[in-house]
């Protein structure tokens, strides 16, 4: 018995594009809405201050695939040069249980969020979106300007806002090379969400925050995909959406027991039951539209699946022995 190791590098030479992770991601959720994917709520441990290393597990029957992530976040990384973002992904046979494959999951954890972000986009933003907000300027304000401007073919421009302006100024001239749009830097939160038909925060996740996005910052019709839990959002803006969903209900009333959340409405549903047609997506266009995206197993081993598919076809990694 073997496994196949896929470095960091391994994995994005795989060439899975930004509209191969939507369409996968996409079906994930169906699966979810329809009641064929097992995913417990996922733990964790804090060893600092606002980090966490988490497990998540998840099986899609539908794609035969079985695996977990093994995912930090600690926001000081990038004060020793770290990435934020940090783990492994580890697969295995659903038949047998013996592990298939461990990967580098940074690459996947920035694709597939943003490839969430777009599947929520596709149902719940308005088709004519031509502005959109980011809030937080690093990997995963990237991969989701990235499937934006895939879903929202409309979209003409981005106002990107960070708290450290290196890192906007950085972002504004390599996405106006990769998107082919007008991308402008700005200096508030305020500016960057005022008048933007999309909004994406994707800041650090942090357990006592001071948010700053108040409920008439959004413009009628805006939709709203918070990465960063309610690090960004006032309640009252959560309280301002006419329909307002997250990714999953159970793990989100997992992390208001642990105490995120404390103040945020319950969400009207989850985004596999907008996909799967139980609840309903965009209504009117001046509606404001929220959904939480928390991030999810079955979106990691979802895309794992696809990237050890084609490893193995183009002979791509390495065979390590158990």
């Amino acid at each position: 018995m073997d496994i196949l190791y896929l470095s960091a590098s391994d994995v994005a030479r795989v060439g899975l594009s930004m509209a191969d992770l939507i369409a996968v991601v996409e079906d994930a959720f169906l699966q979810k809405g329809q009641g064929r994917v097992e995913m417990p709520p996922k733990p964790g441990i804090h060893t600092q201050p606002d980090a966490f290393i988490h497990a998540m597990p998840a099986y899609i029957p539908g794609l035969r695939a079985a695996g977990m992530k093994w995912v930090s976040g600690y926001p000081d990384n990038h004060k020793r040069g770290l990435p934020y973002i940090t783990g492994l992904m580890i697969l295995n046979d659903p038949e047998t249980g013996i592990p298939l494959s461990v990967m580098d999951c940074t690459w996947v954890t920035a694709k597939r969020t943003g490839a969430a972000t777009g599947v929520a986009a596709k149902y719940l933003a308005r088709r004519d979106a031509k502005t959109v907000g980011i809030l937080g300027c690093g990997v995963q304000g990237r991969s989701n300007l990235e499937a934006l401007k895939g879903v929202l073919p409309g979209l003409r421009r981005a106002v990107a806002y960070d708290v450290v302006k290196a890192n906007r100024d950085r972002f504004v001239a390599e996405m106006a090379a990769a998107c082919q749009m007008e991308v402008a830097g700005v200096d508030t939160p305020r500016e960057a969400v005022l008048g933007s038909d999309v909004v994406v925060t994707a800041g650090p996740i942090l357990k006592h925050p001071t948010p700053v996005i108040e409920a008439d910052w959004l413009k009628p019709g805006v939709f709203v995909c918070p990465l960063d839990f309610d690090s960004y959002l006032t309640p009252g803006a959560f309280r301002a959406a006419d329909r307002l969903y997250t990714d999953d209900t159970t793990q989100q009333r997992y992390y208001r027991e642990v105490g995120y959340f404390r103040e945020t409405p319950e969400p009207q549903g989850d985004l596999g039951e907008v996909v799967a047609g139980l609840k309903p997506g965009r209504g009117r266009d001046d509606e404001r539209t929220i959904s939480i995206n928390l991030g999810l197993a079955l979106e990691d081993v979802a895309v794992g699946i696809r990237v050890y598919e084609r490893a193995v076809a183009q002979g791509i990694g390495q065979r390590l022995p158990l």
